[in-house]
């Protein structure tokens, strides 16, 4: 199993400890990326505080978030994991998403010919780079396990074999049911979060597609945020992408001139995080999580530009434009009374649970190929 960042260990995390206990499997983990930065909060010591052992680490990440940095850090990240595979000689590599971290691990892995099982698969999001690494997985992924019936035929449409595609369900819909999530007041002691009457959790990513425009979108949010006086503002800081040191200094400014209403984290841990989901009024940006696991949580998310075009949205999902006046009428939309009384009968379209049971089921049966020749499966 290969982890880099924070949110993708979160959502395998139940899967991990699942194979752990399963006495056929000889779980190997190799943590690389924004897990092994001091900058992005060294969360492989998380790993090791659950009670993992992390088999290798491949340093990989530059301190830089240029297009050439991530170029140069996916190619570095390539020469590790071909030691570490080679040193660990796994019989299959279970990858989930769509970030470079995984993009080089994936690609180390059909150079030797170890069988993939990619989770997440068939998604869409036509904002950012990550739409083309994570098709360029499937493509090399012997075995898929997605979250949706259209995102199964997704992947079968890139040409992959039916029989090999697994409808599993989203695994954050897993780690909300199966974790034992915190009070408000649990929280407050170990978080230092001061909810107020009204709650915002905001997640803004780069739009990795776009340049220079960073700057300009959040600024737009921040200005719409800053209208907001009775509301407390939890913010989660972004990924290593490029230009993610620019909202990074921005989201601290801000909190620097408003910091009895704000608050934010470079990582607050997968239990935290969907822990402080329970007591906030929506997420706002254009995190994944909006999408994936706030509607679980009957809260409403406010989807800002064009990151997430393409993925399945629940009816509890408002889409906007990275202007402050599409945003400052998404929020108002958010606290309307009508629209809080949508989301009362709002279901999450990535499932109700039980991907880690589908996915162990399917792993226990699953045979290892003896070699990795693929037809292409035409439609």
């Amino acid at each position: 199993m290969v982890t880099g960042s924070r949110a993708e260990y979160g959502l395998l995390y139940w899967l991990l400890k699942e194979i752990q206990a399963t006495p056929e499997f000889d779980l190997q983990i190799a943590a690389t990326g924004m897990h092994l930065s001091p900058e992005f909060g060294s969360t492989y010591q998380e790993i090791e505080n659950d009670g993992f052992i992390i088999n290798e680490k491949v340093e990989m990440l530059l301190s830089s978030d240029t297009p050439s940095a991530i170029s140069k850090s996916t190619g570095l990240g390539m020469i590790g994991f071909a030691d570490a595979f080679n040193d660990l000689n796994p019989d299959l590599l279970i990858v989930l998403g769509d970030r470079y971290e995984i993009f080089a691990a994936t690609t180390v892995a059909m150079f030797a010919k170890i069988p993939i099982a990619h989770i997440h698969g068939g998604e869409t999001t036509q904002g950012a780079f990550d739409e083309a690494i994570r098709h360029s997985i499937t493509k090399m992924a012997w075995w898929h396990f997605v979250a949706t019936e259209e995102y199964k035929n997704r992947v079968i449409q890139l040409g992959e074999s039916p029989s090999r595609v697994y409808n599993v369900g989203g695994l954050g819909v897993d780690s909300i049911q199966k974790s034992n999530l915190l009070s408000k007041k649990e929280l407050t002691n170990k978080m230092g979060l001061k909810f107020s009457k009204k709650n915002l959790l905001i997640t803004y990513h780069s739009v990795t597609l776009e340049d220079g425009t960073s700057q300009k979108y959040f600024e737009s949010l921040l200005n719409a945020l800053n209208e907001l006086k009775d509301a407390y503002l939890i913010f989660t800081l972004p990924n290593s992408d490029s230009d993610g040191r620019v909202i990074k200094k921005m989201t601290k400014d801000f909190i620097a001139n408003n910091g009895e209403r704000s608050i934010s984290f470079t990582s607050m841990g997968s239990l935290n995080y969907l822990s402080t989901l329970q007591f906030v009024d929506g997420v706002v940006g254009n995190s994944s999580s909006g999408l994936a696991e706030a509607p679980t949580f009957k809260i409403g998310t406010i989807n800002i530009g064009d990151r997430q075009d393409g993925r399945i949205k629940a009816e509890s999902v408002i889409d906007c434009n990275p202007d402050q006046k599409s945003i400052t009428t998404a929020i108002k939309k958010l606290y309307s009374n009508r629209f809080q009384n949508k989301l009362k009968t709002v279901s999450n379209p990535y499932g109700k649970g039980k991907a880690t049971e589908k996915i162990m089921k399917i792993l226990k049966k699953i045979k290892i190929p003896d070699e990795l020749k693929k037809e292409f499966y035409d439609l």
